[in-house]
């Protein structure tokens, strides 16, 4: 008897129907039967479903006769499901990675409930993922399971049967069925909810709901939308029954009667399911089911009563008249906006240039990074040298104001997009960034700006992504040229980066090749700081902490995380955890921070996380580069290499030039760590090549060359120290194993950490 029985509906989508069983096929937790249930499909449903079969035990294959439709076709899964709870998923839909593995967990921390309701998201043809919105009724806080007493709120969840896993004993023992026709979520979803004796929530999203173009079924306008009146009549006969056993359940009649005028309301005002043939008909029939099952107790705001009015009275062309004036009143607020934004934009610009007629200010300097972000990476650590170095200088950050709290006290917060920030950029002598300053910024006489890059260059940038069309996506490269050739000084942290630089963005500046100045931190710290720094982020003594940290794939729509950071932990063993950190353009966190998986995506600080981690993992992310200056182990995962390498184009071969050791795939990740050659001596000695040609300024004063040398004016600046003198913090994990401690350089005495810790 297998765990979970996945019923699989499949009728025309024959285009989606791989990715369905593929998402399902793939799950980490294999105790499941799939039955695929081919509703006498005219593509090639049935032969796809065939060729999983063949290929995969745990599939199988059911044919219906004659189309039935979407509930009969779950019904003929559920009559030959033998596992423990039933989930549904239709054909064109997908699992998301470790799904079942969580619902699994889920159900057995809550004691096998009879339903378990997990998320969703919506994914769109441009590769979108939007999460459902109503996803803060799905907290795991407070008691668990419950009765649908306990939380009403589920009821405002999306009434559909594949976000639940619901036990098939249940399902058997209440009759659930699904009945024919469109909408036949409805009279099953609310009944199991509601006569489900124990019910329990997963807060992560297990399904991405595709939404089709074209060819769905409720996008499809016709006379089957009629079907919703029919599943309502069945939805409240079901609930009249209740009654006369269990008199507590006419306390769902309010609530069900508002759900229901609802979504009437959204059918009814949906040009791509009512047909204007049947606008009239539908609403006559909207108005006597509104008035047969009325009954009040369904506080609701003033706009959704007056909505659910109109429906009651039949009041067709009332309704469009208002549906009319609404749409006006949207068209010129919008038009109005619009007008405003545009008349700000050329107040801004009209200051801006009055601000560039006056007196440039000596002791005023702009620091800011790419996006508008936080506080921090090279801008950060040279406006700290600015503060500490030359003190006559006032420094400002430009972030979006959700930032600004990163910023330190010391240093003034700028909005972009305010006249104190274009006052800021036309009147500051010193403007500091590792972005493109942007378009409307015009370099005055006098102006110093210091481009210092987002790091050492490992994918192709700048004049380079000309060969690379599918990264560079509309580039305007001649304004990338005039920027570049508005620079005066471009920080480079080694001569690779100043080849580099010097080739993709040609221009009249001068190289400072000093090192990275983000990297002085690591440097800097103690072994102090880095205690402090792993109980802050709660890293129990004696723990491995690996750091991993992908970069962007150019090449995928949507990104993912390539590693099942559960299974390498759990594989591993209790001694090491994961820090996960997603890529800025990632959009949201890389996983799910449950046992000893942490995610820090939203950490302001990549510098800290390296301090504490013992170990980095990574695939093409230049924060290889300022690890290896820190000296701690440095693992890639080199997965699709090649794939990268064709679309985004690199300018160091990582395969014969690596800063540590390579896995090709998961299980060779967890080999490395479990036999410890992650810090043996092949890969101190593959570091130790890897620094000398990348780190070889990275001595903790980069920071300060470059503000002696802008600023001040000096030539004569601080010399090197040579990458054998230097002493960097040890891993902590590490100075507790005798072994290692021979290849590891020990911690020097104290030193000053700066504020970005």
């Amino acid at each position: 008897m297998p765990r979970f029985s996945v019923i699989v509906p499949a009728h025309q989508v024959q285009a989606y129907l791989h990715a369905c069983l593929e998402s399902v096929l793939a799950q980490s937790y294999p105790d499941f039967e799939v039955i695929v249930v081919d509703d006498y499909s005219p593509d090639a449903c049935g032969a796809i479903a065939d060729e999983f079969a063949a290929l995969d035990p745990r599939v199988r294959v059911v044919r219906l006769p004659r189309n039935e439709g979407l509930g009969p076709a779950r019904n003929a899964g559920m009559e030959r499901a033998a596992g423990d709870y039933l989930v549904f998923l239709d054909g064109d839909d997908t699992l998301t990675p470790h799904a079942l593995r969580a619902v699994a967990d889920r159900i057995k921390e809550t004691g096998d409930p009879d339903v378990l309701v997990y998320d969703y998201a919506r994914t769109y043809w441009t590769g979108e993922t939007v999460r459902n919105q109503a996803a803060a009724h799905l907290t795991e806080q407070g008691p668990a399971p419950f009765r649908l007493a306990d939380r009403p709120g589920l009821l405002k969840l999306l009434m559909v049967a594949w976000n639940k896993a619901v036990r098939r004993e249940f399902a058997e023992r209440e009759g659930l069925t699904f009945p024919p026709g469109y909408y036949e979520d409805t009279p099953w979803t609310y009944p199991a909810l509601i006569t489900a004796g124990s019910i329990a929530t997963l807060d992560r999203v297990c399904v991405h709901y595709r939404q089709r173009l074209r060819g769905s079924i409720l996008g499809t306008p016709g006379e089957r939308h009629l079907d919703v009146f029919t599943q309502y009549d069945r939805l409240f006969a079901f609930l009249e029954a209740r009654e006369a056993t269990h008199p507590d359940a006419a306390r769902w009649r309010p609530l069900l009667y508002r759900r229901m005028a609802d979504h009437l309301t959204t059918v009814y005002t949906r040009p791509d399911r009512l047909p204007r043939s049947l606008r009239a008909e539908f609403l006559r029939r909207a108005r006597v089911h509104c008035r047969r099952y009325r009954v009040p107790g369904a506080p609701a705001p003033l706009p959704v009563r007056l909505r659910h009015a109109l429906l009651r009275l039949g009041l067709r062309r009332t309704y469009a008249a208002l549906r009319l004036a609404s749409a006006l009143r949207r068209r010129t607020a919008k038009g109005a906006s619009a007008l405003l934004r545009a008349a700000r934009t050329g107040a801004l610009r009209l200051h801006y240039r009055v601000q560039r007629c006056l007196p440039l200010r000596a002791d005023r300097a702009v620091f800011a990074v790419g996006g508008n972000r936080g506080y921090g990476r090279d801008p950060g650590a040279l406006e700290e040298a600015f503060r500490r170095l030359a003190p006559h200088v006032r420094t400002a950050w430009a972030a979006d104001p959700a930032h600004h709290h990163t910023v330190p006290p010391a240093t003034r917060r700028l909005t972009p997009g305010t006249a104190a920030h274009a006052t800021a950029l036309a009147r500051s002598r010193y403007l500091v960034c590792d972005a493109p300053f942007g378009p409307g910024l015009v370099r005055r006489r006098g102006q110093v700006l210091v481009q210092t890059q987002a790091g050492t260059p490992l994918k192709h940038m700048g004049l380079d992504l000309q060969e690379r069309p599918g990264v560079a996506r509309g580039t305007d490269f001649t304004r990338l040229l005039r920027e570049a050739g508005s620079w005066d000084y471009v920080v480079s942290a080694n001569r690779h980066s100043t080849l580099t630089w010097e080739r993709v963005h040609p221009g009249g500046w001068t190289t400072l090749e000093h090192g990275q100045p983000r990297t002085d931190v690591l440097q800097r710290a103690t072994a102090a700081d880095v205690a402090r720094l792993r109980e802050t982020l709660g890293i129990p003594e004696g723990t491995v902490a690996i750091l991993y940290a992908p970069t962007h794939r150019d090449y995928r729509r949507t990104q993912r995380a390539a590693l099942d950071l559960e299974r390498v932990v759990r594989r591993l063993g209790p001694r090491f955890m994961v820090l996960a950190r997603a890529h800025p353009s990632h959009g949201g966190p890389l996983a799910a921070s449950a046992g000893r998986v942490l995610d820090v995506s939203g950490h302001p600080h990549v510098e800290s996380l390296c301090l504490a981690a013992d170990a980095l993992v990574t695939d093409y992310s230049s924060l290889m580069f300022d690890c290896a200056g820190l000296d701690r182990p440095i693992v890639l995962h080199a997965d699709e290499p090649e794939a990268y390498e064709a679309v985004r184009g690199t300018y160091v071969d990582l395969r014969s030039f690596p800063p540590g050791p390579i896995a090709r795939d998961e299980d060779e990740l967890i080999g490395v760590f479990a036999c410890g050659e992650w810090h043996g001596t092949r890969s101190a000695r593959l570091r130790a090549a890897f620094r000398e040609r990348f780190c070889p300024y990275d001595d903790g004063r980069a920071a300060e060359r470059v503000v002696r040398r802008v600023v001040l004016g000096e030539r004569d600046l601080p010399p090197v120290v040579p990458l054998a003198e230097r002493r960097p913090v040890p891993p902590a994990a590490l100075v507790r194993t005798p072994a290692p401690l021979a290849t590891v350089p020990q911690p020097a005495g104290p030193r000053t950490v700066t504020d970005s810790l």
